[in-house]
């Protein structure tokens, strides 16, 4: 007599990877979800400690920090995260609360905000702009302040992160500190 051993099916191991296949894309979408949720909050917490430092700038200088970059980003329209335009504001906004006048990582002046390698684009050498969690530059405009009519959200100052979002999906999706 020839003893016989039981195999696996063709149908048993498809029926097996596809639930393994199944699982894993779930996994995955799980992770997805929470990697962009604590961005989210990463960004949430960074404008709230620059809104900080741009109020202790006030307090000192008497008024947010003011110049032509920051004057000529529009917060309702400019919806374009790699624009010039966009970090020409961030670098401003990085050079007044560093102290870092120059952008070579030494501050020159009163800091009002230290600012982490991974917050800074490019991580090293010279300041390009503020880097938010998604890669882009926050957006910092006084188009209120300066008194421009239609212009900004605030009458102080605007902070904001597109989050990702392209100008298809508009200002909903930005995280900001009006």
């Amino acid at each position: 007599m020839v003893a016989r051993t039981r195999g696996f099916t063709v149908v048993e191991i498809l029926v097996v990877m596809t639930i393994i296949l199944v699982l894993a894309g779930l996994v995955l979408a799980t992770s997805s979800y929470v990697h962009n949720k604590g961005a989210r909050s990463r960004a949430e917490a960074e404008i709230a400690a620059m809104s900080a430092a741009l109020e202790n700038y006030k307090s000192d200088n008497g008024t947010y920090p003011t110049g032509t970059p920051t004057t000529s980003l529009n917060a309702q329209s400019d919806v374009v995260p790699t624009d010039p335009k966009y970090q020409n504001a961030s670098l401003f906004l990085y050079e007044q609360l560093s102290g870092d006048t120059n952008g070579d990582r030494s501050v020159e002046g009163t800091s009002y905000f230290t600012f982490k390698d991974n917050q800074l684009y490019p991580a090293t050498g010279a300041i390009t702009y503020i880097k938010d969690p998604f890669g882009y530059s926050y957006g910092y405009s006084t188009a209120g302040q300066t008194g421009t009519s239609g212009q900004g959200y605030n009458p102080t100052f605007d902070l904001w992160s597109t989050a990702g979002s392209s100008a298809t999906t508009g200002v909903a999706g930005w995280i900001k500190n009006w």
